[in-house]
């Protein structure tokens, strides 16, 4: 397969599947705002459970701050863009580079924007276990992590990485491993509710998802090149 065209995918496309995301996200928002008694009820259940365990088993909640403040930690995901991006430049890729950190740049301004807007506090305890700072919802750590995953994961569709790829479904796994794990530990640490995080995987994964149908729109058809010439 050459690099100057793109296989037609008759699959779920991008844009619905953004949408469904997106508006999911901003229901679980407001319900979790107004508040909904059962999903109200389902954060902190969730959250006093899990501080329970977390105070009771100090090893396992230090190995959750080195996942979340080290591993899973903004900054790590948004490095990992940044070699990327550095990666692309280097090949001349420079729209697709440009794409792929301005798509991180409007999650982080969605983010910010949420947290402001809607000021929601985080759980509170009489011994925490982890501390964090600004309003809880939604969660950046779930947010960057899922756009980051998902904008990772289409740049090396669009290089025309197929399904059947022996790397792909490891390289899925380990990005759905590390967005429902990140997410784990901010509850398991007591600095999220329940909702922030999902919220955060529901929009991150969306902002992703829209710029990738973006993209589809404005470039149809094209896929970005393989450096190493492969063919198919």
């Amino acid at each position: 397969m050459s690099g100057a065209t793109r296989p037609s995918s008759p699959g779920v496309r991008p844009a619905g599947v953004a949408a469904a995301l997106g508006a999911a996200g901003v229901l679980l928002t407001v319900l979790a705002l107004l508040p909904w008694q059962p999903l109200a009820a389902l954060d902190r259940s969730t959250a006093s459970g899990l501080h329970t365990v977390a105070l009771e088993h100090p090893a396992l909640t230090r190995t959750m701050r080195i996942l979340t403040d080290w591993v899973w930690d903004p900054w790590t995901f948004r490095l990992l863009l940044a070699v990327v991006f550095v990666r692309l430049m280097w090949c001349r890729e420079r729209l697709p580079a440009y794409w792929a950190a301005g798509t991180a740049l409007v999650g982080s301004g969605v983010q910010q924007g949420m947290k402001a807007a809607l000021g929601r506090e985080r759980p509170r305890w009489r011994q925490p276990v982890d501390s964090a700072e600004y309003a809880a919802m939604p969660s950046g750590h779930a947010m960057t992590a899922a756009l980051v995953c998902v904008v990772l994961l289409w740049l090396w569709r669009e290089r025309g990485a197929p399904v059947s790829d022996a790397w792909w479904r490891p390289a899925v796994a380990v990005a759905v491993v590390s967005v429902i794990g990140v997410a784990f530990t901010r509850v398991w640490l007591g600095v999220h509710w329940l909702t922030d995080t999902v919220v955060g995987m529901l929009l991150g994964t969306a902002v992703a998802l829209a710029s990738a149908a973006a993209w589809e729109a404005l470039r149809p058809g094209e896929r970005l090149p393989d450096p190493a010439g492969r063919r198919g």
